[in-house]
């Protein structure tokens, strides 16, 4: 998925994208994404927190690019952060949740990497989650391994979106 030719962070930050690519060491990534599953939950969960983010004191965006590290910047699927938080063009702090929505492309290991990135960067939350099943996985910073491994998490119940989801089926 990753393209061969080097791009300076400079460019990539100032270039404008018809679909946003994940940069990652001086490399784009193509990102998943763009199926009519895919966007239905994407929005779904969007409009939840929307919903909620007066009373939970809280913003949802959809694909904000999010720099990770000195050398890369990732686009989750949603993010949630705090109000107070100062919105940034690409955001250099920690989202409360960053969330993954799997595409049939999607492999383990691509994903893996994307969290692995996320904890890093200090995410308290990463849900991923399954278009197909409207179910997913939710972990908390302190439930992915020391070492970078995933463990731990659970099932996250997601049926608060089902509601929104249901009408698009």
């Amino acid at each position: 998925m990753a393209t061969a030719a080097q791009v300076s962070l400079e460019t990539y930050l100032t270039t404008s994208y018809e679909r946003d690519p994940d940069y990652v060491d001086g490399v784009l990534e193509e990102r998943t994404g763009g199926e009519y599953d895919h966007n239905v939950v994407q929005r779904a969960i969007m409009i939840w927190f929307y919903l909620r983010g007066r009373e939970w004191r809280i913003r949802s965006i959809q694909e904000q690019r999010t720099r990770v590290g000195s050398t890369r910047v990732r686009i989750p699927d949603v993010c949630v952060f705090p109000l107070d938080v100062p919105i940034e063009q690409v955001f250099t702090k920690p989202q409360l949740i960053a969330i993954e929505v799997l595409s049939p492309e999607d492999r383990h290991s691509r994903i893996e990497a994307r969290m692995r990135n996320f904890r890093e960067f200090g995410v308290a939350n990463i849900w991923v989650v399954d278009p197909e099943t409207r179910g997913g996985v939710g972990f908390e910073r302190r439930e992915l391994g020391a070492e970078g491994a995933l463990c731990g998490g659970g099932l996250a119940d997601l049926s608060f979106a089902a509601g929104v989801v249901s009408e698009d089926r």
